[in-house]
């Protein structure tokens, strides 16, 4: 599985994804959308970042990131998403590409529990 997360101007809520990409065992790929005005991310081998234009109509947006991301899901039926970061227009851009390419979804989050899959 993978783990599709975006990361927006609010890197203060990035400790979420960072948490994912460390104790997300079972994920072959974390494939990191992020604003192309965001500050830098520490990646991992593992990581794959795709930088969008976040000031683009949703529309825009949508089809941006449907057209980066596809190449990178062509062969996963279900992929794990993290929107913990990020904005309204950017959660519905990469939801709406993700149910497109067409893949399913399945809500991350890391707690104090540790990783839950909001089903």
């Amino acid at each position: 599985m993978e783990l599709v997360a975006f990361l927006g101007d609010d890197n203060k809520n990035w400790g979420q994804v960072t948490a994912l990409i460390n104790r997300l065992d079972d994920c072959d790929k974390f494939i990191l959308i992020k604003s192309k005005s965001s500050p830098e991310f520490p990646l991992t081998s593992k990581c794959k970042l795709i930088e969008v234009d976040t000031t683009q109509p949703l529309t825009d947006l949508k089809e941006k990131i449907q057209e980066k991301l596809k190449p990178e899901l062509s062969s996963s039926f279900e992929v794990a998403l993290s929107i913990a970061s990020g904005t309204g227009k950017e959660h519905m851009a990469i939801i709406s590409a993700l149910l497109n390419i067409p893949v399913g979804i399945k809500m991350v989050v890391y707690t104090k529990d540790g990783i839950q899959f909001l089903t």
